[in-house]
Parts: structure tokens; C-alpha cells; sequence
């Protein structure tokens, strides 16, 4: 019997690490708190440029940014700030690398009341469920939502940068706080 292909969303159909980051990672509901900071610092990262652009870097970025610890990247000095900037692993962008600090900063103060804070925090905003949409084209699928709203005031608030609601909304999609995946789409209801 021939092997039948598995139908995916359109966007994952660029090559095998799309295919890869679509069929293991994007719309996983992700509730570890490290893993969900440095998720929301990628996707900030990605502002301006493809997803594809930040994707083929993550491993660049957790070496560049000590795996992604709060506790270090949030006393990183401007010496160490500008040895990023030189860093050809990652976007040299300022804003963006400064950004990943102020993060950290905020995070650890969100963190104070304990594990699961920064989760909690989030996921509030989806009553801690994944919200399940069904969409038949991508043209269906919005850039932001009434949630992603409301999280990137929250995080603002909170003091983190790079969360507009467009970025907060791909965070959502990518965490699995809402499966956005197509309704043809072979990982469409799945948890893991």
C-alpha cells in the first residue's frame, strides 16, 4: 500500500524544517514557563522580518542568551550587549537584543510569585485552554484578536517589548493557546 501524505497548513510546505517546526512544535500547548519566555523573545526577535528568518537561528539564540535564563540575561551589561550585537547567530538588532534584557527583567518580576506565574499570567487569557478555531484558508486567520490585545497590554504593562498584538497573536498560534491549524490539516485537536 503506498505511503499517503499527510496534509499540513500551506505555510509548512516551504521544506523540512517548516514541515518539522509544524508537525513537533507549532500549536503545542506549551505551559513551561522558560520555554514560554523564550518563545515570546523569538517571536519579538521576528518583528519586521519572516518567521523562517528566527526559526533557523533558535539554537543560536538559546547559546547567545545562556539557554534562555532570566536570572543572567536580566543583569547583562551594555559590554555584554554589544558582544551580542557582533553575534552572527542571531538579528543584530538593538532594539531587539535590549528588548531580550528589559524581557528578562519583566519576567523575573512576574516570576516572583513562584513557578507557574508566568504561565499563569498568559494562558489567563484563553481560561487557561487552548482555543480552537476551524478555518479553511488561511486568508480565514486574523493577525491578532481580542486576546492578543489584551495579553500585549498585560505584558506591556508588565514591562516587556517587542508584544505588539500581531506578535503576541503569532506567540499564541506557536504556544498552542489557540490551534489555529487548517480544519484539512493532519495536526488539527491535537495536543502533542
Amino acid at each position: 500500500m503506498p505511503k499517503t501524505e499527510r496534509i499540513r497548513c500551506p505555510w509548512s510546505d516551504k521544506d523540512d524544517i517548516y514541515r518539522h517546526y509544524h508537525d513537533t512544535v507549532w500549536g503545542v500547548p506549551e505551559r513551561d514557563d522558560r520555554r514560554l519566555f523564550a518563545k515570546l523573545c523569538l517571536d519579538g526577535a521576528q518583528a519586521g522580518l519572516s518567521w523562517y528568518t528566527i526559526l533557523i537561528r533558535t539554537e543560536n539564540y538559546a547559546k547567545a542568551f545562556d539557554d534562555w535564563d532570566a536570572e543572567k540575561i536580566a543583569r547583562y551589561t551594555p559590554k555584554k550587549i554589544e558582544r551580542l550585537l557582533q553575534d552572527p547567530g542571531i538579528i543584530r538588532n538593538r532594539q531587539k537584543v535590549e528588548s531580550v534584557v528589559k524581557n528578562a527583567q519583566a519576567y523575573l518580576r512576574i516570576m516572583e510569585g513562584g513557578p507557574g506565574s508566568f504561565r499563569d499570567f498568559l494562558w489567563k487569557h484563553v481560561d487557561h485552554r487552548t482555543k480552537v478555531n476551524h478555518y479553511t484558508s488561511m486568508k480565514g486567520v486574523p493577525a491578532s484578536t481580542v486576546e492578543s490585545d489584551a495579553m500585549s497590554k498585560d505584558l506591556k504593562k508588565a514591562g516587556f517589548s517587542f508584544v505588539g498584538t500581531t506578535i503576541v497573536y503569532a506567540f499564541m498560534q506557536a504556544c498552542g493557546m489557540v490551534d489555529d491549524h487548517m480544519d484539512t490539516c493532519w495536526r488539527k485537536g491535537r495536543k502533542k
